[in-house]
C-alpha cells in the first residue's frame, strides 16, 4: 500500500477526493445601517456589513475565486410576523439587488426563514409558546418570491416547517420563477454547534428552543424520510446542517438519492477551530482543509463555509 504514498506526486496521481473551489459557498451577513462591519466576537474572521460596505468583502470574493454565497439580512425592525422577511426594500432584498447590479457575476442563495426578522426569535409564527407551521407556510412563500424578484439565483429555506418546500415551489412557479431551483435545508437538526451564528444573525429564540421543529440530533432515518419529502415537494438541492457532526447521515443520503447533496460546515463548528488554532492547539489549514475533504468524501457536492475564501487560496497555492 505504501507504494502509492512514497512522494507527493504520486500520492496527488491517485487522490480519490478532490476539492474545488466551484464547490464552496460562502455565508455573509447584511445589517441595516451605513458605513457598519462589525466584528462578530464569537467567530474570528467575519462580519456584519452595511450595504455601501459589502464592496470591500465581494472584493475579498472575487480575489480568492469563490462565486457563490449565501446571504443573511438582519433588519433594523422586527415584529411577531417577521415583515421586514418579505419587505420588498427589506434590507436581504436590497442587498441582493445591490449585488446582482455591482457583481453579476456572483451567484446568489437567498435563506428563507423567519427567525431574524421574527421579535420572538423563531422561525415560524407563534401561538403561546406553540410554532405554528400551515400559518407561516404563507409567509415563507411571500418571502421567497420577494427574493427571487430581487434577483436571488436560490432559495434556501431552513425554516424546517413541513410542507414548506411544496408551498414554495407552487408560490415560485405562480409568480414566474418556473427555474429558480430550491436548495433545500432538508435534514436541519436543533444542534449546540449554531450559537455563534445566533449572534452574527440576531436569530436567538426570546423563550424556549427550536426542538418541535428541528431536528433530534439522535435520528439518523428520520433524515432520509425528511429528504424524501422533499423531493416530492420539488427540492432541486438537499443540504444536511451541520456538515461535520453529521457525516454518516451526509454519506448515507449522498448514496441514497442521485440529487446534489449539500453540507453546512456551521458556525459553530468555524468557531472551534478558530479558537483551537489561535491558542496554538491545531495547525488551522490542516485542520480546516481535513474537515473540508471529511465532508467531500461523505458525499457532499457543495459546502457551504466559514472558511471558503482561506480553502479558495489555499487550493491555490497548492496548484
Amino acid at each position: 500500500m505504501r507504494r502509492l504514498r512514497s512522494s507527493k506526486a504520486v500520492r496527488s496521481l491517485v487522490r480519490e477526493t478532490r476539492l474545488h473551489t466551484e464547490q464552496l459557498v460562502y455565508p455573509i451577513f447584511v445589517i441595516e445601517g451605513v458605513q457598519i462591519k462589525n466584528p462578530v466576537a464569537s467567530m474570528p474572521g467575519i462580519y456584519q456589513y452595511s450595504i455601501d460596505r459589502l464592496k470591500e468583502e465581494c472584493e475579498r470574493m472575487k480575489e480568492s475565486g469563490v462565486r457563490n454565497l449565501l446571504i443573511f439580512g438582519i433588519p433594523a425592525h422586527k415584529d411577531a410576523v417577521g415583515s421586514g422577511a418579505y419587505d420588498e426594500n427589506g434590507i436581504t432584498q436590497r442587498a441582493i439587488r445591490y449585488l446582482k447590479q455591482e457583481y453579476p457575476e456572483l451567484l446568489i442563495i437567498a435563506d428563507v426563514c423567519l427567525c431574524e426578522y421574527t421579535s420572538h426569535g423563531h422561525c415560524g409564527l407563534v401561538d403561546g409558546c406553540h410554532i405554528l407551521n400551515d400559518e407561516t407556510l404563507p409567509l415563507l412563500v411571500k418571502m421567497s418570491v420577494s427574493l427571487a424578484q430581487a434577483g436571488a439565483d436560490i432559495i434556501a429555506p431552513s425554516d424546517m416547517m413541513d410542507g414548506r418546500v411544496a408551498a414554495i415551489r407552487a408560490g415560485l412557479d405562480e409568480a414566474g420563477f418556473l427555474d429558480t431551483p430550491i436548495m433545500s435545508y432538508s435534514a436541519k437538526y436543533a444542534s449546540a454547534y449554531y450559537a455563534p451564528f445566533r449572534d452574527a444573525a440576531h436569530s436567538a429564540p426570546g423563550f424556549g428552543d427550536r426542538k418541535t421543529y428541528q431536528m433530534d440530533p439522535a435520528n439518523g432515518r428520520e433524515a432520509l424520510r425528511e429528504m424524501e419529502a422533499d423531493i416530492a415537494e420539488g427540492a432541486d438541492i438537499l443540504m444536511v446542517k451541520p456538515g461535520l457532526a453529521y457525516l454518516d447521515v451526509l454519506k448515507e443520503a449522498s448514496q441514497r438519492f442521485d440529487y446534489p447533496m449539500a453540507a453546512y460546515n456551521v458556525s459553530g463548528e468555524y468557531s472551534l477551530v478558530k479558537a483551537a488554532a489561535a491558542n496554538g492547539w491545531v495547525d488551522e489549514k490542516r485542520i480546516v482543509m481535513e474537515n473540508m475533504l471529511a465532508m467531500k468524501r461523505a458525499g457532499a457536492d457543495i459546502i457551504i463555509t466559514y472558511h471558503a475564501l482561506d480553502v479558495a487560496r489555499w487550493l491555490q497555492e497548492e496548484e
